[in-house]
């Protein structure tokens, strides 16, 4: 890639950063506004209930149904307490799984070293082996490590586990509050936190979208933290994109229908298996697919997504997908029309000109 940050550049107030579920602030999950922004066409301000009147027969709308683990879980360094984020297995180790850890207030935890244990609930102890994904790195905010649990990980984590929240939440809310209505228990490991694109949507909706002819099909990413720093590119993640679904975009696109991919989760197992002339296979492992200038969507024709800090790498696959200048004037008028950021705010469709 010619560049790990995008162009676009902005400052996010911070009362505009969504600090609980939009439930408690009184408005449905499906009622977060929605910005649509198309090519050539002025933009639109919306509400989630509308995304069916903005897609047309023919469409494919096409979400991910990981689950989300309660990935989080407090401890000790010493008398120090801690925030243990459990990212996932890691790639070349099943045994093993990448962590981060946090303080009590949310900040990253720089000092750690290779071979510190973290007490955990329940006598677990954690110890951390080496920095991930670079074992030399100093101050890494990741780490792998083993984590020793009978009966597997993630039914301790289901027992002494919240969801991973970041400073700018407000109070304590239920595993539900950090699930889509597509998320769907799977074998092994979840995503670490939940794919946030899909959580405005809501029977309605997609009753809406049934009537108005849109198709709707499933893939599987598993998400890590994504807490990823300025500069920072996405690590590997597991995927899965079954038989039908690659039936059902190689159908689409050939009937001049579009590809919506529902988040970046998406968008990345899709073109994952995309072909250079954008045609689909099924598919399943694990992909380092980084999309940016070096490498345009080829199968994902528009994007529902939430919108992303500045600097953040998923600006880039938006970039991918839409284009700068699409992304650029989305961006430039959730700002003015103070939209609300993070995985409880609102959400924006993007719909470039067919390339």
């Amino acid at each position: 890639m010619t560049s790990s940050a995008s162009a676009v550049r902005f400052e996010v107030p911070t009362e505009l950063s969504a600090g609980e579920p939009p439930e408690a602030r009184g408005t449905a999950r499906d009622e977060v506004r929605l910005l649509v922004a198309a090519d050539h066409r002025p933009l639109r301000h919306r509400r989630f209930t509308d995304l069916p009147d903005s897609l047309r027969a023919g469409d494919l709308v096409v979400v991910n149904t990981s689950d989300t683990v309660p990935a989080a879980v407090e401890g000790r360094r010493g008398v120090a307490p801690v925030v243990l984020h459990v990212s996932g297995p890691v790639p070349d180790r099943p045994d093993l799984v990448v962590v981060e850890l946090r303080t009590l207030d949310g900040d990253r935890v720089r000092d750690a070293v290779a071979g510190e244990r973290i007490l955990l609930p329940r006598g677990v102890v954690a110890t951390l082996l080496a920095a991930h994904p670079d074992p030399a790195a100093s101050g890494s905010r990741l780490w792998r490590a083993r984590v020793p649990v009978e009966g597997g990980i993630v039914p301790w984590l289901r027992i002494v586990g919240r969801p991973i929240r970041y400073p700018y939440v407000t109070g304590r809310w239920p595993l539900a509050a950090y699930r889509t209505i597509f998320a769907r228990p799977d074998e092994g490991f979840g995503s670490a936190e939940m794919p946030s694109a899909a959580r405005p949507f809501s029977p309605a909706v997609l009753a809406g979208l049934r009537a108005r002819g849109v198709g709707l099909a499933e893939v599987v990413l598993h998400t890590g933290v994504s807490s990823l720093e300025a500069g920072e590119t996405p690590l590997p993640e597991r995927f899965r994109v079954p038989p039908p679904t690659a039936a059902a975009v190689n159908a689409t696109r050939a009937g001049a229908g579009r590809v919506v991919a529902v988040g970046t989760t998406v968008t990345r197992a899709l073109e994952t298996v995309a072909g250079p002339d954008g045609t689909v296979r099924a598919g399943s492992g694990w992909t380092d697919l980084v999309l940016g200038p070096d490498r345009p969507a080829r199968a994902v024709a528009g994007l529902v997504t939430g919108w992303h800090e500045p600097q953040a790498s998923h600006l880039l696959l938006l970039e991918a997908v839409a284009g700068r200048r699409l992304v650029r004037r989305a961006y430039a008028a959730a700002l003015a029309h103070r939209y609300l950021w993070h995985e409880f705010g609102d959400s924006c469709l993007l719909l470039p000109a067919p390339r």
